[in-house]
């Protein structure tokens, strides 16, 4: 009985869904990365090491655009679809 419920095309649509957007998704998201560093030591320090790879690359990433902006001949096909 079980299986030809789960068999059934709208069986998916019985289940509920729960979707975070927006603001509510961002805290949930901040509040999952706080439990996890305080629940987990080792996430401590692969948090703390993302997040120091990740301003080294965006201020590597500032600079080389600061320094060396886009040319408008470098950029290619501007109105691809013609519009």
């Amino acid at each position: 009985m079980l299986v030809e419920y789960l068999m059934e095309p709208d069986a998916q649509s019985r289940q509920p869904r729960m979707s975070f957007k927006g603001s509510s998704g961002l805290i949930v998201a901040v509040a999952v990365v706080l439990i996890l560093l305080i629940m987990l030591p080792a996430y401590r320090w692969f948090f703390l090491i993302s997040v120091g790879i990740g301003i080294v690359v965006a201020g590597i990433l500032y600079l080389w655009r600061k320094y060396k902006p886009i040319k408008e001949e470098d950029v290619e096909h501007k109105k691809p679809l013609g519009l």
